[in-house]
């Protein structure tokens, strides 16, 4: 046992190297987008192949992909089933995105996998993305430590994620699709739906609740059984808010009972009365404060009809931001209402909008946000923070989520 001298020089160590972790998945070099699979494919080879040896539900879509993944994860590990979770992106850690039975990844185990993983790739020349780091690190270490199942997020798309080197699944699931991504996966719902039906592999049942052709030809193609359901689940007992969760829960739910059906109700139950995945409607009541991703129009819409469904009687205001390859000026005509107090925040994302360009394209007066210490309480307010996923962490204290 280390004293608390040795302890702290330890800990210091690890830290450090956590560190290192961060400045190298964050740099040029690895922060970039290059959709393919020879890449995760040939540093896997080289790491044995740890992905053929798990068992993954792998879930694809526009929105809600990470919803469902959490609800699937829960109800897993409340059966007593040692799970895996794989989800993108991170509020406040890179150790967010990989946990067992809902425990993130050490930074300890983390940092010495990044090294192991970029070490064999450099050594042979094989040039990794951010999330291909990320994705060969989380398969290493859930075959490591022997997890039962692995609830896999696509990063983006489908066909060509780096998650999709899995030549099997116990379940697909596709869940929403709309336009997103537009530039690398195509202009339509049809074309983005081809994309994320690449996720069904042959033999391998699927899970959906739209009837795109181009997953009906995949399901078809690959003689796998192809389930559609509709969103009629009560979500009374899910510990996620907000309408859209209905849809949700009924793809995760129908997942879980096709794959186990010995799973007794009693125990899905807990599972959904324990699911967290923080920044999706979240309401931290202390402070009068919602925290969504909301990212897209489709989002803003579902969270409009949310905050519709849920707080008719409350004003609003809202701290927006958002990347700018996204739709900002339809999410914010979604979004804001003439008598909302807005608040437009330029936030450190390399790609994030200027605040100048949010409020050319916003339709009503706004302000450019500070701080949340520098807006007024009031009871009769709620206050919305919401466009992007990647601001969070710059809005919010960690504390406040929990």
């Amino acid at each position: 046992m280390l004293d608390n001298h040795s302890r702290l020089i330890y800990l210091y160590i690890m830290e450090h190297d956590y560190k290192e972790v961060v400045e190298l998945l964050s740099s040029q070099g690895k922060f970039y987008i290059n959709l393919g699979l020879e890449r995760i494919s040939a540093v896997l080879e080289l790491l044995g192949n740890p992905q053929d040896r798990l068992k993954c539900f792998h879930v694809a879509g526009t929105n809600g992909k990470g919803s469902v993944c959490a609800i699937i994860a829960s109800i897993l590990q409340a059966a007593g089933k040692k799970t895996g979770l794989f989800t993108s992106p991170h509020l406040f850690d890179y150790t967010e995105r990989i946990k067992i039975n809902g425990a993130d990844i050490s930074k300890e185990d983390f940092a010495r996998l990044v090294f192991e993983v970029c070490e064999i790739a450099d050594k042979h020349n094989i040039h990794l993305t951010e999330f291909e780091i990320l994705t060969a690190v989380m398969f290493k270490y859930f075959d490591r430590e022997h997890v039962d199942v692995v609830v896999l997020e696509t990063g983006l798309g489908g066909r060509f994620d780096a998650t999709n080197v899995i030549k099997q699944n116990i379940c697909a699931v596709i869940t929403h699709i709309d336009l997103d991504h537009t530039e690398r996966l195509g202009n339509t719902k049809d074309k983005i739906a081809f994309e994320k039906a690449g996720i069904i592999k042959k033999g391998c049942p699927v899970v959906t609740s739209e009837g795109y052709e181009a997953i009906k030809d995949r399901a078809d193609m690959c003689d796998s059984l192809l389930i559609m359901v509709a969103p009629f689940e009560d979500t009374t007992n899910l510990a996620l808010k907000g309408t859209y969760q209905q849809e949700n829960l009924s793809l995760a739910l129908a997942a879980v009972r096709l794959v186990f059906p010995e799973i007794p109700q009693e125990v899905i139950l807990e599972g959904l009365r324990n699911v967290k995945h923080p920044g999706r409607f979240q309401l931290i009541e202390k402070y009068n404060i919602i925290v969504d991703g909301a990212h897209n129009p489709n989002g803003a819409l579902a969270l409009r009809e949310s905050l519709d469904f849920f707080y008719p009687d409350k004003k609003r205001r809202f701290v927006f931001g958002c990347l700018k390859n996204k739709d900002y000026p339809k999410m914010m005509q979604i979004l804001f209402e003439k008598n909302d107090e807005i608040y437009l925040n330029h936030f450190s994302h390399k790609n994030s909008a200027t605040f100048e360009e949010l409020q050319e394209a916003c339709p009503y007066d706004a302000k450019e946000f500070i701080s949340l210490k520098e807006l007024p309480d009031r009871e009769d307010t709620i206050t919305i923070v919401c466009g992007s996923l990647y601001m969070i962490n710059e809005v919010i204290p960690r504390s406040y989520l929990g």
